[in-house]
């Protein structure tokens, strides 16, 4: 099958080099020529204008979007909306708002183009271990679209069937799942990030314990000099927190102990915020997702006021003596 993609960062480039691996046929176009020229070397057809990118495809034409969410996307997703025809597709597989895909969906419908969103997980590894895919859009276009999902997808690999689930019940246990209409697979993916934010600080907060076990405000005897990398190593083995976060917090601690090669200082993408939001407009707790929203603010921040503010409370009522700035 043909598919255009936009963007060749490291994961639109894998991502078309997967499926030229699947024999898939591939259209490229990046701002970046030697992007371009790049993934052309390695089989795939290169454009260098979006106009050109839409000549080279057969109708009815599939454009995957693969370059940073907000305005880079949207700006894209317009061009394209006056390029492409009745019929083609549209496909996002950054990491939109889902209310953003509802939008647009609802923009190029009166044009008769099909939009699909695509929650695309599987980062730098994905080119070799394969892409868990959650998609929205509507049935048609889904469906046509089915051989590069499944050739982006993981497959089932060596993973055993969930007990009690009947063999062709459907593609989640290949690693893709259309998950329900424009908008859907980017809100499961946005959910999809905000439970990794809490499983990454959960591990995060158990090691720093187990790393601070030496402490000397401990009871000598009751002090732990503890190997952090080979107790990754043993709970990767048979325990019920084994986990891919878990195998890369591994290697992560094999190649450094002591971290010390990193500052602290821990970005968020938007969609622990977004889901955080839903959680609002839906009155749900979500209690663990937003303190570990909260907690990679503070990784950015010397000192917060409120924390300041604390030890100012605590000094007036009951003679704490706080570490002083700097101290």
């Amino acid at each position: 099958m043909q598919l255009g993609m936009i963007g060749l960062g490291r994961m639109g480039a894998n991502m078309v080099r997967r499926l030229i691996r699947g024999g898939h046929q591939c259209v490229v176009f990046d701002r970046n020529p030697d992007n371009v020229k790049q993934l052309a070397k390695e089989g795939a057809t290169g454009a260098n204008s979006l106009e050109e990118f839409v000549k080279a495809l057969k109708k009815p034409r599939a454009g995957w979007i693969m370059v940073p969410a907000g305005d880079p996307t949207e700006q894209i997703v317009r061009a394209l909306g006056e390029l492409l025809e009745a019929g083609d597709t549209i496909i996002d597989g950054g990491n939109s708002y889902f209310k953003d895909d509802v939008r647009r969906s609802e923009t190029l419908k009166t044009k008769k183009i099909f939009y699909v969103d695509v929650g695309t997980s599987g980062g730098v590894w994905g080119i070799d271990r394969g892409y868990c895919l959650m998609v929205g859009g509507d049935r048609e276009p889904v469906q046509r679209l089915d051989p590069i999902l499944r050739t982006l997808a993981p497959g089932r690999g060596n993973i055993e069937r969930t007990p009690g689930r009947k063999q062709g019940q459907g593609t989640a246990e290949e690693g893709y799942l259309h998950c329900g209409p424009p908008g859907a697979g980017h809100f499961v993916k946005m959910v999809h990030n905000g439970i990794e934010y809490g499983l990454m600080q959960a591990y995060a907060e158990g090691f720093d314990i187990m790393r601070n076990a030496t402490s000397k405000e401990l009871p000598e005897n009751q002090r732990f000099d503890l190997n952090l990398a080979e107790i990754s190593e043993v709970w990767r083995r048979g325990s019920v927190v084994g986990s891919w976060l878990l195998d890369l917090t591994a290697m992560a601690l094999i190649e450094n102990p002591s971290l010390s090669n990193y500052t602290g200082f821990v970005q968020d993408s938007g969609e622990g915020r977004w889901t955080i939001m839903a959680a609002i407009e839906e009155a749900v707790p979500a209690d663990v997702l937003s303190a570990s929203l909260y907690t990679r603010f503070r990784s950015r921040l010397e000192h917060t006021y409120a924390e300041k503010m604390l030890s100012a409370m605590r000094q007036k009522f009951g003679g704490h003596v706080e570490r002083p700035a700097g101290g």
